[in-house]
This record gives C-alpha cells, structure tokens and sequence, in this order.
C-alpha cells in the first residue's frame, strides 16, 4: 500500500512541477498569441489563455468564475478521497495511477484559476511579470488558465455540401491546451479503455 501511496503522491508532484514550470516560463517569456514552431506545421507551442472551462466557454461573469474554481475544488477533494479509498481496496495500480493523474492534473489549473491572476500582469503586447510592482491583471479566483500545446497536424475545407460551414476552413486538432490538461485526459482515456470493467464490480 505504502508503494503505491509514494508513486501516486511522486506523480502528482511531477505533473505539477512540469505543468507549472511550464505555465510560469510561457507567462514570462512570451507574449499572448506568440508561437513557436517545434516540429513543422503540426507541433507549435501557442502562448493563449483559457478564461473558463473546457474549450474557452463562459457563464456568468466573474461569479461564474469563483463558483467553477469553488466547484473544481471540491471536485478535488473529492478525488483525493476517492484515491485514498482505492489505495485501501488495493485497487490495481494503473487504477490508481490514472485517478492521480486526473487529480493532478485539475490541481494545476486550480493553481492557475486562484493565483495567476494576482502574481502576474497582463500579457497582452507585452512579456509578463512575476509579482509585479502594480499588481496583477485581476483577483483571487479570478485568473486565466495558461494553455500552449497546439497540434494542427493537418488542415482543409469543408467541402460545398456540408451544412453550416461549407467550404469554411477546418484544423485537426485545434484546441490548445496544457499539461494539467493532457494529464487529466491521460488519465480518464486509460480508465475507459482498459479499466472499466474494474469499476462496474465495484459495490
């Protein structure tokens, strides 16, 4: 038990350092919308920011916010407990690999949703600063969550019959994300793919 307890607490520690080592180099070194090309057209580093949910979607302003940060949170917690639990039933290892992956993976945007806000200035036409003389760009609970992982591995166009967006321009993967994100997804497509039978016999 004490095996798998060390390596869940040791993943979540790595995924958290890299993830926020990450964000924190990417706030103070680039400016929003500036991209770097790793591997051709399909690997680009693209510097945004994610002011709500999955995907950019927003509800109700800054109230909305605090109560996802709030939720998000708890959701933790949640987690951690669920964890712990599996660890005591001897859960299989991969099991409760992938739950601390999910775990900490929401913890790292949490970090950025309650802090960033408060520790960094804007970045938009300029490079960031950590702890700035006046302040950050906005409140506690009220920070944007840094995202950089673009993968456009191809592009085309819809073609003239396709309903709403004949013609329009399509990119696969468009959606950019980060770390925390990949950890979470990491962890939710192994339990789908391989460990769902573990959970349908659970009383």
């Amino acid at each position: 038990m004490k095996s798998i307890t060390t390596k869940s607490v040791l993943i979540i520690l790595l995924v958290l350092i890299i993830d926020q080592t990450f964000k924190m180099w990417i706030k103070t070194h680039m400016i929003l919308g500036q991209e770097y090309k790793i591997l051709g057209d399909w690997f680009i580093i693209h510097f945004t920011e994610n002011n709500g949910m999955a995907f950019g979607m927003e509800f109700w302003g800054k109230n909305g916010k605090i109560f996802l940060t709030l939720f998000r949170i708890v959701a933790v917690f949640g987690i951690g407990w669920y964890m712990k639990i599996l660890i005591q039933q001897k859960a299989p290892k991969m099991v409760v690999i992938s739950i601390a992956l999910i775990l900490a993976g929401a913890l790292g945007n949490i970090i950025d949703s309650v802090f960033y806000g408060v520790i960094f200035n804007e970045s938009f036409y300029q490079v960031a600063e950590f702890f700035p003389q006046g302040g950050g760009y906005t409140t506690w609970f009220q920070g944007r969550v840094v995202d950089m992982l673009y993968f456009p591995v191809f592009s085309g166009h819809y073609p003239s019959w396709f309903p709403f967006w004949s013609n329009q321009e399509f990119i696969f993967f468009r959606p950019v994300f980060n770390i925390a994100d990949s950890a979470i997804t990491l962890g939710v497509v192994y339990i789908l793919m391989f460990e769902r039978s573990f959970f349908k016999h659970i009383d």
